[in-house]
């Protein structure tokens, strides 16, 4: 158990942690950009906010914000309706502000409703995706922009379809590059390297990423075919002086917050986004090996904050991502200081060295991803989540399959329903007892039983047949839906006709009842 320690303790493990998070989010923050239709210096932006101003306001230790890929399609289409880039911007800073309201109303609280083997199996589904997703970009093959988390994809294939076209136009330097990437990552969690400082305290990704650039720089002396070209490599905007990095900034067109379609895209903004944020709250909550509980409510103020921040200078919506948030995790961080330390160097370095940063090959990064992945799907959560029944299982198999084949939020919503399918089922099961022994028959109703239970108590009643005795016990319930008791007192009539004895037990949670407390 890992002990609540100092911020000058916890630095330590938070700044290589945050340097893992910001050399994954470059890639991330280009590419859900260009899937979204923004310009690419949107997503840097967004992940800048995501970094310093959510990381700032929020509650959580360990969860990290930025542009979310779950919003792609949702940022296209407004970008496309609204007409301008200018006056999307405006819908996010609405967005924010939807979003700000809802965090004082204290609407988190729908977050501790979702049920856990949802929550397990979208990370398992993410983990899942990654592997799927960064394994053309090991091979070269980077058709597919970085971020994308959708079974059908910009280019035209899919998830699965790409994995083909990465091996018909895979390319040599990428994979070595790659292979070599996992075998550092692997051997630098080994327990025999550990035990020497230099392992623990240098990241891992980082030693990935130089060898990675240095590595193609080789091959221009040795081994020019194997050279990966600028469309294989990180691609930040580069302004060629301060004035040139100012004007990337974008700023919103206000004279358009009354159009309906600006305020349509800002409230659906909003409500996915708050959505998406809340569930990769209470997934991060999962990973935390502290155990910590964000608070859920904070959580919206502080996504609303941000998205205030990113619409007023041009970036795209953020929330909180789980990518990012489990390589966080996965690092070894401690407090939130990991994520602002990721938004401080996602500012400096795009402003003062995007040209060298330009030089990563997308490969490597695809190496530290495939880990991440990896340590999200491990066959272990698998096989706990089996043993757990197939109550547990089974919509946690669904929304890994939903997820898979659609998007994340599809994915995500046909799990919930399924979930809350088996939630209800089970409540079904547990809200009465019937013991019988030839005709005496005994039903206690047990904690909690509301109007979900009064089909399946109609029709057990209904089948008791003519010349029983019923003992109907209530006083282990604390709460009895008055569709409850109204079906028991309809029992009670009909069961005059029909010789049957009926003795109600009942307790003070049902005093407000009509239950007769004779013999009939």
């Amino acid at each position: 158990m890992i002990k609540n320690n100092s911020f000058l303790e916890n630095l330590k493990y938070d700044i290589p942690a945050g340097l893992v998070v910001f050399l994954v989010a470059i890639p991330l923050c280009l590419g859900i950009a260009l899937a979204s239709g923004a310009p690419l210096f949107a997503g840097i932006i967004a992940g800048i906010t995501g970094g310093i101003v959510v990381g700032s306001f929020s509650g959580s230790s360990l969860s990290v914000s930025g542009p979310a890929a779950g919003l792609t399609v949702i940022v296209l289409n407004a970008i496309d309706a609204i007409g301008t880039f200018e006056g999307f911007l405006a819908a996010v800073v609405i967005a924010g502000a939807i979003q700000l309201t809802l965090g004082f109303l204290k609407a988190g609280i729908i977050g501790h409703f979702f049920p856990v083997s949802v929550i397990k199996g979208m990370l398992a589904a993410i983990g899942l995706i990654l592997i799927l997703k960064q394994i053309p970009h090991a091979f070269g093959y980077d058709a597919d922009p970085e971020g994308d988390q959708s079974f059908i994809q910009p280019d035209g294939e899919n998830t699965f379809s790409e994995l083909i076209q990465a091996l018909n136009y895979s390319s040599t330097g990428a994979i070595v590059i790659s292979v070599l990437s996992l075998i550092i990552l692997i051997l630098w969690a080994r327990p025999v390297l550990k035990k020497f400082a230099f392992f623990n305290i240098v990241p891992a990704p980082l030693i990935v990423v130089i060898f990675g650039v240095f590595m193609n720089e080789g091959f221009k002396l040795w081994a020019p075919e194997w050279v990966l070209s600028s469309e294989h490599l990180v691609s930040l905007p580069v302004a060629e002086d301060f004035n040139g990095f100012i004007g990337q900034f974008t700023f919103p067109d206000f004279s358009r917050v009354l159009e309906k379609q600006v305020i349509i895209s800002a409230i659906t903004i909003a409500i996915i986004a708050s959505l998406e944020s809340l569930l990769s709250l209470d997934a991060t909550d999962k990973l935390d090996p502290m155990k910590r509980i964000a608070p859920a409510s904070r959580e919206l103020k502080a996504q609303g904050i941000g998205n205030m921040v990113s619409g007023l200078i041009g970036g795209l919506p953020v929330t909180a991502v789980i990518v990012r948030s489990s390589a966080n995790v996965s690092s070894g961080a401690r407090s939130k200081v990991s994520a602002i330390f990721h938004g401080i160097l996602l500012l400096f370095t795009v402003a003062l060295i995007p040209n060298l940063l330009n030089l990563i090959p997308l490969s490597a990064l695809a190496a530290i991803l495939l880990m991440v992945g990896y340590k999200l799907t491990s066959p272990s959560l698998i096989k706990s989540m089996y043993k757990k029944g197939m109550d547990q299982f089974t919509p946690f198999a669904i929304t890994i399959t939903a997820i898979l084949l659609t998007d994340l939020l599809i994915g995500i919503l046909i799990g919930l329903v399924v979930g809350l399918f088996f939630v209800i089922k089970t409540n079904f099961h547990q809200a009465y007892i019937v013991t019988q022994d030839d005709k005496n028959f005994l039903i206690i109703l047990t904690k909690d039983v509301s109007f979900l239970n009064k089909a399946s108590l109609r029709r057990k009643l209904e089948n008791i047949p003519p010349g029983s005795y019923v003992i109907i016990d209530g006083t282990r319930s604390k709460f009895i839906d008055n569709d409850i008791t109204e079906t028991i007192e309809d029992f009670q009539e009909t069961a005059k006709f029909r010789d049957i004895t009926v003795e109600i037990k009942k307790t003070a949670a049902s005093s407000n009842s009509k239950f007769k407390l004779e013999t009939t």
